[in-house]
């Protein structure tokens, strides 16, 4: 067995490692970059490689998208999100019915508690992002306005996004949000605008802090969540 045969790939890795080069192409070269016969080139694989797997542009652009999912899956793991505390009532339910006043104080104040290590997580994947999976943003951002102009691509970005937004209103609904899914639009719209401003946009020269991070991630939460702002001082911001 020759040398390049050794280091050939397996067939249960060559999807990864052909989505993996995919991702690469999109983040260095752009759309126009990502071929099949530039994946075999990239990857080190014989030409039509690629084109076995995802016979068709549209085949590899889902692939790509499936494995970006994955990928952006590692960058914050669940053992790594905060515990709310189980048996507190939401923000609906605290209420209504006898004994309302007390159990929305009881969920303000918890919600408020919990304030810190939600945005403690949140920041921990910013910052992660930032400094070391900008080619995961780059690729995304390709990826993500491919798909406003091929629908069966638009269906399968949507579902992997509802993976990592269905999370997010299970927490904020857990830490006491009173509106669960609005609050959740709100925070997944401002985690997008400050990767996209820190990566593309008019901040991209510097990565902010986790502390900065942290913060800023904190007084948005203490706006939304009862009792948030009073957990810190009236801040909502979590200690260094």
């Amino acid at each position: 067995m020759n040398a390049r045969d050794d280091h050939a790939p397996s067939a249960a890795s060559r999807p990864q490692l052909i989505a993996d080069t995919a991702l690469r192409l999109l983040a260095a070269r752009g759309m126009r970059g990502l071929t099949h016969r530039a994946v075999d080139e990239a990857a080190g694989l014989p030409q039509g490689s690629t084109s076995n797997l995802a016979r068709t542009r549209a085949a590899l652009l889902e692939a790509a998208v499936g494995r970006l999912a994955e990928r952006e899956a590692a960058v914050l793991t669940p053992d790594e999100l905060p515990r709310p505390q189980r048996d507190r009532p939401s923000g609906a339910e605290a209420g209504a019915g006898p004994g309302a006043g007390a159990a929305s104080g009881a969920g303000a104040a918890a919600g408020g508690a919990e304030v810190p290590a939600l945005a403690e997580a949140l920041s921990l994947a910013l910052h992660r992002y930032l400094t070391h999976h900008r080619e995961l943003l780059l690729a995304r951002y390709e990826l993500a306005l491919e798909a406003t102009r091929r629908p069966a691509l638009r269906e399968v970005y949507d579902r992997a996004g509802r993976a990592f937004r269905e999370p997010v209103v299970a927490m904020l609904a857990a830490v006491g949000s009173a509106a669960p899914e609005r609050h959740a639009l709100s925070v997944v719209a401002w985690c997008d605008g400050v990767l996209f401003s820190c990566t593309a946009g008019q901040f991209h020269a510097a990565v902010p802090t986790r502390a900065a991070l942290r913060t800023s991630c904190a007084e948005l939460l203490a706006g939304m969540l009862p009792g948030a702002g009073a957990s810190r001082g009236g801040t909502g911001v979590a200690g260094e």
